[in-house]
């Protein structure tokens, strides 16, 4: 056994080890690469119960569900998807910066009528430390849900997540993180399941085109920022030359489209939440032709 081999090997033991330690979990399960890590180690914990459990309302993408059931199928687990309802939520609704809270708080709840199932069972995440330098208002509803992160409670990172991924031969260990839909709505323009589906329309049109590694941001008066890796601008130009993807992303519903010229940023929305910021500088937009005085 290699080096790296042992290591990797060392780091999954102690990642199952922790889990064991739970006797009982359910996972919150979106189908990412961090869950599915986490579900593949409770499924070789040993456990009296180890239940996936994945939300399903409009902010999740149809794809991302086909992946989570896929994956849990693979890893071996039990497996459950619920109806959640933030989207019929005043608070998550206006989208006012809280937004992953009263998603957050809605998905524990839901997973916490699951564990008065079972005796002592522990809901369970794939939190890792890098998540905890960003603005995730959502590790607060897991605080108080008591929600426990094995991956971040070891010490583990993004990269360290991706190794295990190999080590439990996942199929989506390269997965490109794939948050909610709503995460594409900029702060202050409401979400709505009308505006989650244009989303998921057009975030499909760039997968079908080869892209991996993208984001498509809705903004006020429903303009499409579209952001993928600075290298891959000058072909999403060359493949809109005709006009195919504006046209496509005017017929979803949007109003305006604009590419970003400072490329992907995972988590770029969260720049409006501080009081100075630069403005994206946009290649080109174009509009149905309505006035934006």
């Amino acid at each position: 056994m290699s080096a790296d081999s042992a290591h990797e090997f060392e780091k999954a033991n102690r990642l199952i080890d922790r889990i064991a330690s739970l006797r009982s979990v359910a996972v919150a399960f979106s189908g990412g690469v961090d869950s599915s890590v986490v579900a593949a180690a409770a499924s070789r914990a040993g456990l009296d119960v180890a239940i996936a459990v994945t939300a399903q309302s409009p902010s999740l993408a149809s794809s991302q569900l086909e992946i989570a059931i896929r994956v849990a199928n693979e890893i071996g687990i039990e497996h459950r998807v619920i109806e959640t309802d933030e989207i019929n939520q005043d608070a998550y609704r206006r989208n006012d910066g809280r937004r992953c809270f009263y998603c957050k708080q809605t998905l524990y709840q839901a997973m916490a009528a699951i564990a008065e199932q079972f005796p002592q069972l522990k809901i369970i995440s794939g939190t890792n430390v890098d998540d905890l330098g960003d603005y995730r208002p959502g590790l607060e509803a897991a605080a108080n849900a008591g929600v426990i992160s094995p991956l971040a409670d070891l010490g583990f990172t993004k990269s360290d997540v991706r190794e295990l991924a190999k080590h439990f031969g996942l199929s989506n260990d390269d997965q490109p993180a794939a948050p909610c839909l709503a995460s594409r709505v900029a702060y202050g323009t409401e979400v709505t399941a009308e505006r989650l589906r244009r989303i998921e329309q057009a975030e499909s049109w760039l997968a079908t085109r080869g892209f991996t590694e993208f984001r498509v941001r809705l903004h006020d008066r429903e303009l499409a920022r579209v952001e993928v890796p600075k290298h891959q601008i000058a072909e999403l130009i060359h493949l809109d030359t005709d006009g195919s993807m504006t046209n496509a992303f005017l017929s979803y519903g949007f109003k305006f489209v604009t590419i970003d010229t400072r490329g992907f940023r995972s988590g770029s929305l969260n720049e409006m939440l501080v009081s100075i910021s630069i403005p994206a500088t946009p290649l080109s937009i174009h509009s149905t032709g309505e006035s934006e005085s």
